[in-house]
């Protein structure tokens, strides 16, 4: 036998899925790994179960990955419908084809023990499932992976995961030693035999692959000599805390932020850091603010839930002119909504939840990459203005991988010594500048720096006031900083002309599936460009000058919106996403919003079809006219 047949291609998308407990995230993690290892460019998805504890054999006990790997370095997003789909029982595999994320040609690699099962409600249910994908035009290889497993190891659950990934070091020509040094490095901690079980079932795995696929794949990496890693977002935002001279971080649990701080634990103290979980997400809050009040660099990372329990000390950070960043990892909402989901739904309640006018800096990373580096931005801002900063992630980037340069430590602000000199005689703890209202941060035992600090509406000096006169210019001094960060600021650059029939504007994760839809529709003739936006409080400047060159503006967000065909919705009582609200608001143009809560990421492709929707799917001129050309005047 000469062996399968070879099929080069320039990327695919894999997903692999069992019970939860099975073993298929942890595969994920090895192939992922060796992808990236190899040089793809790599994105990854996790697929969790809502429930802690769903019933097993069902469509709401599936967890998985999806895994999008390239012969280009730069992968931005999970990509559209999926190629290959590997499952360990038949309601797995039908869960991917309820969440719409599989092609219709799928190739399913499925283990076939349910063919033969005792129960014969798990016969009948494999039998029904694989005809559906077999109508739909599907490809489907019966893989013994039970009876394979069980040959090297007793109990076929605590080994199938790693004759699985076998199977797809194989289909996919990767190197099966890296594969097993990966294995090992997963399993460091577990005992040697443990270790060399997993090792031997994933070498069995891809001798069976090489012996019985009729072809397999190979997805060549790009040569390149820059030095790459590959990590979820959660990792690279405790990275990028170590990296930007943070001192303490202080949380509570919460999906999906959790592994965010466990990161950070694990590394922290090692460069003179502390990770304190404290009882409950109000503690928390209040510690991370005490300490940073004391003068030391401190953050909180929590998700939805946790910023609503923390709302009251928001405003105290404001008050006070403390500074303090949060990092809240979105999920879907509202309550406890969907915890292992993602959703873009916290943009408003970042900016405005709080006890009365509450200015805050709140920024979003758009790559994991950016989820790295970020922090250093939110540390400086923090600092410099005495402000509150609030980062917002998502599920998306907490739990993805991205193979991306290994970061620049060098080129990350660095932290400037405490500055704990004696405090001239005269100075005044909120001594604001009326130009900018920046003050200077006097730090509790300062020589010369006493000086009063309450939650109550205070004068120059810190001490409680209550007349109108002075109240205003608390608020004012407050609102002006927003403005004198918004000076620094440099305009967002547009992704495609610099003008068109129309604009996409989106935050966050949702950019990778926007430019790639963007690059689609320019292929096609439309006259289509996009804009990120990191700066969501304040704006950046430009966004007149940027929106004056497009027919129509629409936003592209992983919130609600009502649909125009909705009953009872009308122009007046239609809710827009919510960057478009703020944008509406801000530029008084008729911005239109694209907005969908799917509990997943966008595809390029759905996001592609919007546009032909929005455009009538004929090309555009690529020059602005009228519709915005009357407003010009008002910028």
């Amino acid at each position: 036998m000469s062996g399968p047949r070879l099929v080069r291609l320039p990327e695919h998308i894999v997903e692999i899925v069992s019970d939860a407990g099975e073993g298929a995230q942890k595969a994920a993690i090895a192939f992922a790994q060796l992808c990236a290892k190899a040089g793809n460019g790599l994105w990854t998805v996790e697929i969790i179960p809502s429930e802690i504890q769903p019933p097993p054999h069902t469509t709401g006990s599936a967890s998985g990955n999806r895994i999008r790997l390239a012969e280009r370095s730069q992968v931005t997003n999970a990509g559209n419908l999926a190629n290959v789909v590997l499952a360990f029982n038949e309601m797995a595999l039908l869960s991917r084809l309820e969440a719409g994320s599989l092609a219709d040609d799928v190739l399913v690699l499925i283990d076939d023990q349910w063919a033969t099962h005792d129960n014969e409600r798990y016969q009948r249910s494999y039998r029904e499932v694989l005809d559906k994908f077999r109508a739909r035009g599907a490809t489907i290889v019966e893989i013994p992976m039970n009876a394979e497993t069980v040959r090297h190891v007793e109990d076929a659950e605590r080994g199938k995961n790693m004759f699985a990934v076998g199977l797809l070091c194989a289909l996919y020509s990767k190197d099966l030693s890296v594969l097993q040094s990966i294995i090992r490095s997963i399993f460091e901690k577990k005992s040697r035999d443990v270790i060399e079980a997993a090792v031997k079932l994933a070498g069995a795995g891809y001798q069976y692959g090489i012996a019985h696929f009729e072809e397999c794949f190979e997805i060549r990496p790009v040569p390149t000599d820059v030095s790459k890693v590959a990590m979820n977002g959660n990792t690279a935002l405790a990275l990028g805390a170590v990296s930007a001279g943070f001192e303490l971080c202080s949380m509570y649990p919460i999906t999906p932020a959790t592994s965010a701080s466990h990161a950070l634990s694990e590394i922290f103290e090692d460069f003179g850091g502390f990770v304190h979980q404290a009882e409950d997400e109000i503690a928390a809050i209040g510690v991370a603010l005490g300490a940073s009040y004391a003068g030391k660099t401190a953050l909180t990372i929590t998700s939805g839930p946790g910023m609503a329990l923390k709302t009251e000390f928001q405003g105290l950070a404001v008050m006070t002119e403390t500074p303090l960043v949060i990092i809240n990892v979105q999920r879907g909402g509202p309550s406890t909504g969907l915890p292992t989901k993602i959703e873009q739904s916290d943009l408003l309640h970042a900016i405005y939840g709080a006890p009365g006018d509450a200015p805050k800096v709140v920024v979003a990373p758009s790559t994991i990459e950016e989820c790295f580096y970020i922090l250093s931005v939110a540390r400086k801002v923090a600092e410099e203005f005495r402000m509150l900063v609030i980062v917002l992630s998502d599920a998306n980037l907490a739990t993805g991988q991205q193979l991306f340069d290994r970061p620049d430590v060098s080129g990350t602000p660095q932290r400037p010594p405490l500055d704990l000199s004696p405090v001239p005689l005269g100075a005044l703890p909120y001594d604001w500048d009326p130009t900018t209202g920046l003050s200077q941060r006097l730090i509790p035992g300062q020589p010369g720096g006493m000086g009063v600090t309450t939650s109550l509406n205070h004068d120059r000096d810190g001490k409680a006031c209550y007349d109108s006169e002075r109240n205003q210019r608390g608020h004012t001094m407050r609102s002006r900083k927003l403005a004198a960060l918004q000076k620094s600021l440099t305009p967002p650059s547009v992704h495609g002309a610099p003008e068109g029939d129309l604009l996409l504007v989106g935050w966050g994760s949702t950019r990778g599936a926007i430019e790639e839809a963007v690059d689609m529709a320019r292929d096609a003739g439309l006259a289509v460009s996009s804009l990120n936006i990191q700066f969501l409080s304040p704006l950046p400047p430009g966004l007149h000058e940027i929106f004056a060159g497009f027919r129509q503006i629409t936003t592209v967000e992983l919130n609600y919106s009502d649909d125009w065909e909705d009953p009872l919705i009308t122009k007046e009582n239609r809710r827009y996403g919510q960057l478009a609200w703020m944008l509406r608001a801000a530029t008084l143009l008729d911005i239109d919003s694209y907005a969908k809560v799917p509990g997943r990421p966008y595809m390029p492709v759905e996001i592609f079809d919007e546009i032909k929707r929005i455009l009538g799917d004929q090309p555009g001129t690529g020059s602005a006219a009228e519709p915005l050309l009357a407003t010009k005047g008002a910028y």
